[in-house]
């Protein structure tokens, strides 16, 4: 069986150090200690900067073929170590097994796909002489590395979110401090294992676990040229206007909708809809919250899914039968069972579920959820959604959009013109046909509108935030 060690490093300019053991990382499911990490001080965190200007330089002039034999490297070794960085995700996030395995594949394919794009980092020739004055000009332009990245990942997908920040970070040659989430560090810490069997430049890579207000030491310093941060709206957004004249992208929250009209195939959107709301105790973004029925086949979808909420596994997230473990805290959990609660008693009804125990929060269904409850309007980010009935596919348009965020929404239809509606209407970053918004591919672009976020990840569109446009122009006598 798999072991984690008692203690963890973090990653200081390509070195492991182990200035102290002051983060204690818990079981999710038992809520005991189960290892502890070093905690970057400022003076790491400046070290870790300072580093990774140093490294510009070198990480620009690194041939791609180099960048490639790197990324490549760590294809090979996350595959060797796929059971230890599925067990340490099971115990650090509290995620299911499957699904931690789930998420170690996806890091696997995160970073495959960053080594193909790293050798086709591509420019353009373009044509000057567009009028008499520009007669014997030529241009063309490349992509060039931005510079020092900064990197603030989540514990939610702590692998594989991390790749998408990582990983094209290398393919463009950008040097970058990470600072992953302190309650789920682990993954980035073997990611930096893994870093530092290469041969990249000293300061390439500075992965420093911190607490919260550490955050703003990745945020301020203005010679860190981009900050990615993925995470709750409230701190990105206050990160953002933190972070002076660098790039800036975020990957914020959601309350995503699904959409089931009335010629949907049921038994197939049942099993994905009871995915998209429950896998991970619905702790994603884009998982489903709101469910939008039509009304001639409301009740029988309805019955549907409460039938099959009712069958889920809850427990031990280590036990391989189990659907739902923990959320990430019991003081989440806390919460998230307060908003179900008040919207009870402002006249919604409980379908199933709505128990919690401990962090433990059963996977839970209601309808009738007023509008202004903080359950319809905000990120539940947990084990419930809710159900709406709607008469007219425009009606159900409507009410996706009526929505402060917009990540991803998914549509069950076989109406292909109610689709290209739903392209052209739908005011979210990312539209789901016959399947849930939950529905990710690690080279598609993904982000979202409104307060969801800034840019778009997916590892070909992550590199061209981390890239610059360089022209070059020249006069031919």
């Amino acid at each position: 069986m798999t072991q984690l060690k008692d203690r963890y490093p973090l990653y200081l300019n390509n070195e492991a150090h182990f200035p102290n053991a002051d983060l204690e990382v818990t079981d999710k499911f038992t809520g005991e200690v189960a290892f502890r990490v070093a905690m970057a001080t400022p003076e790491i965190i400046e070290a870790g900067i300072a580093g990774a200007v140093a490294a510009a330089g070198p990480m620009a002039r690194l041939p791609s073929y180099q960048r490639q034999a790197v990324l490549q490297h760590c294809v090979d070794r996350f595959t060797e170590r796929s059971e230890e960085l599925a067990y340490a995700l099971c115990v650090e996030a509290g995620k299911p097994i499957k699904d931690s395995e789930g998420e170690v594949t996806r890091l696997i394919d995160t970073f495959r796909i960053a080594a193909e794009e790293s050798v086709r980092i591509t420019g353009e020739v373009q044509p000057l002489d567009i009028s008499a004055r520009a007669r014997g000009y030529q241009g063309m332009w490349r992509r060039v590395p931005i510079g020092p990245c900064s990197f603030i990942s989540p514990f939610n997908f702590p692998l594989n979110l991390a790749a998408h920040k990582v990983a094209p970070a290398i393919a463009a040659g950008c040097p970058f401090v990470m600072k992953p989430a302190s309650r789920t560090p682990l993954g980035a810490i073997i990611m930096g294992e893994v870093l530092a069997e290469t041969d990249l430049p000293r300061g390439a890579f500075s992965i420093l676990p911190a607490h919260r207000e550490g955050a703003d030491l990745f945020t301020t310093d203005d010679r860190l040229k981009l900050l990615s941060f993925t995470g709750s709206p409230a701190v990105g957004w206050d990160l953002k206007a933190k972070a002076g004249r660098k790039k800036v992208v975020l990957e914020l929250g959601g309350n995503a909708a699904v959409i089931v009209d009335r010629d949907a195939d049921l038994d197939d959107a049942l099993d994905r809809t009871i995915f998209g709301a429950f896998y991970q105790s619905g702790q994603s973004c884009i998982g489903v919250q709101r469910i939008l029925i039509h009304r001639e086949v409301y009740d029988r979808f309805r019955d549907m899914l409460v039938a099959k909420t009712k069958t889920l596994v809850a427990g031990d997230p280590k036990d391989r039968d189990t659907f739902i473990g923990p959320m990430i805290s019991e003081k989440e959990a806390t919460r998230l069972d307060g908003w179900i609660q008040d919207a009870v008693a402002a006249g919604a009804t409980i379908l199933c579920g709505g128990s919690r125990d401990g962090a433990m929060l059963e996977a839970t269904l209601l309808e009738g959820v007023p509008d202004d409850t903080r359950l319809n309007r905000e990120e539940a980010f947990g084990p419930v959604a809710f159900l709406i009935p709607f008469d007219t596919f425009d009606q159900a348009l409507d009410i996706v959009n009526d929505s402060k965020f917009g990540l991803q929404a998914g549509i069950f239809t076989r109406d292909l013109f109610q689709v290209l509606d739903a392209w052209d209407r739908l005011e979210v970053g990312g539209v789901i046909v016959n399947d849930v918004p939950s529905y990710r591919v690690d080279n598609m672009p993904y982000g979202g509108v409104k307060e969801s976020g800034l840019g778009r990840e997916g590892v070909r569109f992550a590199i061209q935030d981390m890239t610059e446009i360089r022209n070059l122009v020249i006069r031919r006598r």
